[in-house]
């Protein structure tokens, strides 16, 4: 009989975590997936034994940062997977994945101008939810070796059906506006299907390191807008005009080059 894997996905409900469990579930003579929830502290009295991957998903995140928050992202994001991370290499669990964030790199995204991202470029954390997360990669490193495979990933914004966050805002304005700016960009960006099969290979290869998962086709974000209306059943306007006047008071404002700006990981 062939070796059944056992995985716990640390983020109950979480929408990546349900969607790498559905995903797997596809396959139950190859994998067994059991989730926990992370907000009440009962993980800690859990058997980590019994597994071969803790898939580490729980984290804050899409909420507006304020100062009085800086406390709760290190919490969850820097100390909560690290802590987890001990448990399981104690527990004799040998693979951890920890997923990281290209906000790593504290890059919006530029209007106009190319911004490509590769191994080598240097990490600059803009922001608590990205210092946390860099803070966590370094810890989680120090743990990793032979026994304790660490694999963190740092992919571009996910996205897929009830996706929240930015994609869901970007869906909500397809829906509800009959024009958008025409501008000509480029960002990575990662289906959630694609991550999952992603994932799954990871497991299956028994990985370790540090990879950037991002879909094959950069992605224009006006021609994504009108996808998502055209699948809403709604139609929308690509303006040039638009996206000319966007572009002249654009460069400056945060907002629009996080929209609008080229970001993308080398392929």
């Amino acid at each position: 009989m062939k070796n059944i894997k056992n995985i716990l996905i640390t983020g109950k409900n979480s929408y990546i975590g349900t969607s790498l469990e559905n995903w797997l579930m596809r396959e139950p003579d190859k994998y067994k997936v059991d989730t926990v929830d992370m907000k009440d502290g009962s993980w800690k009295e859990k058997d980590f034994s019994q597994y071969d991957v803790v898939f580490h998903v729980a984290a804050v995140v899409h909420q507006k940062e304020q100062t009085e928050m800086k406390e709760l992202y290190f919490k969850v994001n820097r100390d909560l997977p690290v802590e987890v991370a001990k448990k399981a290499k104690e527990a004799g669990v040998s693979q951890f994945i920890f997923m990281s964030t290209m906000a790593v790199y504290g890059e919006e995204g530029k209007l106009g101008q190319e911004v490509v991202i590769n191994r080598n470029t240097p990490v600059n954390p803009k922001t608590f939810y990205g210092v946390s997360k860099v803070e966590a990669e370094t810890e989680l490193g120090k743990l990793n070796d032979d026994g304790f495979r660490v694999v963190v990933l740092r992919p571009p914004m996910v996205y897929g059906p009830n996706c929240p966050g930015n994609y869901a805002r970007l869906e909500k304005l397809a829906v509800k506006s009959p024009i958008f700016p025409l501008i000509d960009n480029k960002r990575s960006m990662l289906h959630i299907d694609k991550l999952c099969q992603f994932v799954k290979e990871y497991i299956d290869e028994e990985a370790q390191g540090l990879y950037f998962p991002q879909d094959n086709e950069y992605v224009n974000t006006s021609l994504m807008v009108k996808e998502l209306a055209e699948k809403n059943g709604k139609s929308i306007h690509l303006s040039k005009a638009v996206g000319i006047a966007i572009k002249l008071i654009g460069k400056r404002v945060n907002l629009i080059n996080k929209v609008f700006g080229n970001l993308v990981y080398e392929k």
